[in-house]
């Protein structure tokens, strides 16, 4: 029986369709497939950590991560948003024919404002900031996020003279406007205007059918824009142009690149062709030729200025700040610290039939009080996967996980009604679990295994966003500050706490940091 193709996407608009693109050039070549879209980070489950598999980019690590965890066989990708060096295991399987690469000003009005000095210009990114900065000085740009539907509707309710766009994702999805124009002058991102797929480098099935996608010239020009853009060193955050084009008649690579500081008042230009089978040094000799200008230094110019600040309640590892953009600065500290509990040996000297952690903490503070040879936990019942992972590695199966304490209050009320259960828990824990089990005549023991004590920090007045894991947390934070900034939360319940006091919440999709930071990313990036 052949093997089903599973196809992972983001679940944009312009990402499905570019993965039912894929789909159908695979199944026109009789290979069954089917889309699977990724939304949210989830629990990483690998076996290395995510800085030695070199898992950076913003919109394409979910990705990577389902890949290497099993979950798809191929994933779908704008080049333009792939980092040019990708994770161990995973390899570039084949690159669709160029679509159309330039970019494109959607106009709100008329074209007047080309020749006034006070025009308004949106864009989310630093490198068309910079070219039109660099061509019109006297304008204005502001900032524009969102995916293609939420930028087109942000232009529509502001007073900008137009904002700029990819012609491909526009065309794709056959939403662009009529009152719009090529900007010619306007090198693109590299890779821009083309559809990517990658598989696991193990995987010969689905190697050998993406291979058959594949289309030749555009990944030799493609390849040659991202090679210039590795070798200057710049990401997202660079303004960095290139395009590389083969001209049939005269059978020559033409190879045109950039870069800019961010407003645009310096700019180093190459252009340089190479005929087609010698062309294995010009893209760094390109990157060179802008290196031995000043390329370098006009990057690091560029270091200090100002960066999206956020302050995490939860101290974060480095590979936890590794997953944000070099265009944002963190900090953080833990706003709550715990202190463990001595429990009575009595308290487990028989075997306690049913048994709830609705933390890492509680599972700790058990354990340091007693060895797991001392726990006789017949069932054990949690709340989060990690805290899961805690137990089965310290004490024992665990019978069920809930992804928040309302779930496993709902989970239990109906699995062990009429029963009692011992719940391991803070001085500082919500009601919600206890209050709906008594109501459903389970019999509840509070155990207080360990003290949440705050430990608040000032936090700068510049920080544009804070993030929050417990209700506690947030009550730590407001002890010596004001809650006027944007509140992400770990779950519904954090979230809430927040809402008292926070104008601008936003919850994650699943309860954990990666998915926390990638709210954070998602929210400060443009798409």
């Amino acid at each position: 029986m052949q093997k089903t193709i599973r196809i992972g996407t983001r679940d944009s608009e312009l990402a499905l369709w570019q993965a039912n693109k894929v789909r159908k050039e695979l199944e026109a070549l009789e290979y069954k497939c089917e889309i699977v879209p990724i939304k949210s980070t989830g629990d990483i489950v690998l076996d290395k950590p995510l800085y030695e598999l070199g898992i950076t980019g913003i919109f394409t690590k979910n990705l990577d991560i389902a890949m290497l965890n099993g979950d798809i066989d191929i994933a779908v990708h704008s080049l333009k948003d792939v980092p040019t060096v990708l994770p161990e295991g995973i390899i570039q399987a084949a690159v669709l024919k160029r679509g159309n690469y330039t970019d494109i000003l959607v106009l709100k009005d008329n074209e007047e404002f080309f020749g006034q000095p006070n025009g308004v210009i949106a864009t989310g990114s630093l490198r068309r900031q910079a070219m039109w900065l660099n061509r019109y000085p006297t304008h204005k740009v502001v900032g524009l996020r969102g995916n293609v539907n939420t930028r087109l509707e942000k232009l529509d309710n502001n007073d900008w003279n137009g904002a700029i766009f990819a012609a491909a994702g526009l065309e794709r999805l056959g939403k662009r406007p009529s009152e719009s124009i090529d900007l010619s002058w306007m090198l693109p991102a590299p890779g821009q205007g083309v559809i990517m797929v990658t598989c696991l480098e193990k995987d010969d099935f689905t190697k050998d059918a993406c291979e058959q996608l594949n289309h030749y010239e555009t990944q030799v020009c493609v390849g040659i824009e991202r090679e210039f853009l590795n070798l200057l060193e710049g990401g997202c955050t660079a303004p960095i142009g290139a395009l590389a084009y083969i001209d049939s008649k005269t059978e020559e690579i033409n190879f045109k690149g950039v870069l800019l500081n961010r407003d645009g008042t310096k700019k180093i230009a190459v252009n340089k062709p190479a005929k087609v089978g010698r062309h294995r040094y010009l893209a760094k000799d390109c990157a060179d030729y802008i290196i031995n200008r000043g390329g370098k230094e006009l990057m690091a110019e560029d270091e200090d200025v100002e960066k999206e600040l956020i302050y995490s309640t939860k101290a974060l590892s480095e590979i936890q700040k590794n997953l944000l953009p070099t265009s944002m600065k963190v900090e953080s500290s833990d706003f709550i610290k715990t202190r463990f509990n001595r429990i009575p040996p009595k308290t487990v000297k028989d075997e306690i039939k049913n048994v709830i952690f609705t933390s890492k903490n509680g599972v700790e503070s058990i354990l340091n009080s007693f060895t797991s040879d001392e726990l006789q936990f017949k069932n054990i019942y949690c709340v989060g996967r990690r805290t899961k992972k805690l137990i089965e590695q310290r004490i024992g199966k665990v019978k069920h996980a809930a992804r928040n304490a309302a779930k496993l209050a709902e989970y239990l009320s109906s699995e062990i009604a009429e029963q009692k259960v011992t719940y391991f828990c803070s001085d500082l824990r919500l009601d919600t679990l206890p209050t709906v089990l008594t109501e459903n005549g389970i019999r509840v023991n509070e155990v207080e295994a360990y003290k949440t004590m705050f430990s608040p920090t000032i936090v700068d007045e510049s920080v544009d966003g804070v993030l929050f894991y417990s209700p506690s947390t947030v009550e730590s934070y407001l002890q010596e500050n004001e809650a006027n900034k944007i509140a992400f939360c770990i779950g519904e319940s954090t979230a809430k706490e927040a809402r008292k006091h926070f104008e601008n919440v936003q919850v994650a999709n699943l309860p954990t940091v990666e998915s926390v930071i990638e709210m954070v990313n998602l929210h400060f990036v443009k798409e």
